[in-house]
């Protein structure tokens, strides 16, 4: 029994008239919570992460949308694998009621304009998606990656032909060739799409055993990519001619491989600059010093004045990450936290003392002034 399929808005958490941000931002959330790598113990995690990608194609192009709004799934209920094939003409509706046993085709290409490609006619194979996660640093520096995929690709029998080898294509006995049947309802001569060859006028002698005469077959394909540097998350790739194999030579769909980023252990990023927090000893913040400050490329030295409190940014320019557009670089903001010592042995707490007794008021002017802004609390 079919699964039944549920509502693209409840797959992403958000309103019929969610803009398209709000979409992006739930699915954004949404897939990082749900990748196979992060679940790898849910046998349910990939179905969930195929149907947010699903929803998200849909609610991001306004013309699906649009289609969606209107006749829900059913507007996709004869599309293709991935997202480019998937587009559901609503005039199938009107092909349906008069391509069967009614007026025959004729009276929907005299009204609306033609019946669209015919199915023996070369067509074009599907856009398919890929969802890639990568290091910050590959997304800092670019990379070269390889992918599998499962999709169709070209039969290596028939070479795409859909034939038999040394079979031929012959005109169709049926309509002579010309894709269309004349049939007579009392008054009315109406032409209608021809049965046998479904308008294409010719037919294939032998069609290929192994792939049934679709021209295509089920393979595992290898993709290369190159990752600019400086990508964002979210960012979409686009593969040219990668994607499914077309049905009976027609030409290949796209591959399209969107971005995911990992969390780094140590950095955050905001656009292109990166942000991290350097712990340091309470005497480096007091006296002044120089400390190490890890990057994408290494460490670097960062000067620290003496009296330096703790949460104070430090700016490295030029430490963060390339711009996409390769002419400017970030930065890396460092937060200095200042350590205070958990333990201390019988020697450092008399020293401690002391020096707290000959610091006084004078060197904690944020300590007295927030006491004499809060002395009404204190009466």
């Amino acid at each position: 029994m079919a699964t039944k399929k549920r509502d693209y808005y409840e797959v992403l958490g958000v309103g019929r008239n969610a803009a398209d941000e709000e979409v992006k931002r739930a699915y954004r959330k949404l897939a990082v919570k749900f990748h196979p790598d992060k679940n790898p113990d849910d046998p349910h995690a990939e179905e969930r992460f195929k149907e947010l990608g699903e929803a998200y194609d849909v609610l991001m192009d306004p013309d699906k949308r649009a289609a969606y709004d209107r006749f829900g799934h059913a507007a996709f209920a004869r599309g293709g694998a991935g997202f480019g094939g998937g587009f559901h003409d609503p005039f199938d509706i009107f092909r349906e009621v008069f391509g069967q046993g009614g007026f025959g085709g004729g009276i929907f290409e005299t009204f609306f304009g033609g019946a669209g490609p015919r199915s023996e006619d070369p067509q074009r194979g599907s856009d398919l998606r890929y969802d890639m996660q990568i290091k910050l640093e590959e997304a800092a520096f670019g990379a070269e990656k390889e992918i599998e995929i499962e999709k169709l690709d070209t039969c290596d029998k028939c070479h795409g032909s859909g034939a038999e080898p040394g079979s031929r294509t012959v005109s169709c006995p049926t309509c002579g060739g010309r894709g269309q049947v004349i049939s007579s309802r009392g008054f009315f001569h109406v032409s209608q799409t021809c049965p046998r060859c479904r308008g294409a006028g010719k037919i294939i002698e032998k069609p290929c055993r192994q792939c049934r005469g679709e021209g295509r077959v089920e393979k595992l394909s290898r993709v290369k990519l190159k990752i600019p540097p400086g990508i964002r998350e979210g960012s979409r790739l686009r593969s040219s001619h990668n994607g499914e194999a077309g049905i009976r030579g027609g030409p290949p769909g796209d591959l399209y491989v969107v971005i995911h980023i990992k969390e780094h252990k140590i950095f955050q990023r905001d656009a292109d600059n990166l942000y991290c927090e350097v712990p340091i000893p309470f005497s480096i913040a007091a006296l002044g010093s120089e400390v190490d400050v890890p990057t994408l490329e290494g460490k670097a030295h960062l000067k620290v004045p003496a009296g330096t409190q703790s949460g104070q940014m430090f700016k490295l320019r030029g430490k963060g990450i390339m711009n996409i557009n390769g002419r400017d670089r970030g930065d890396l903001l460092a937060r200095l936290i200042v350590e205070v010592p958990s333990r201390l042995n019988a020697e450092q707490r008399r020293k401690l003392e002391e020096f707290a007794a000959l610091c006084g008021e004078e060197n904690t002017p944020l300590r007295k002034s927030f006491f004499e802004r809060a002395k009404e609390f204190f009466q």
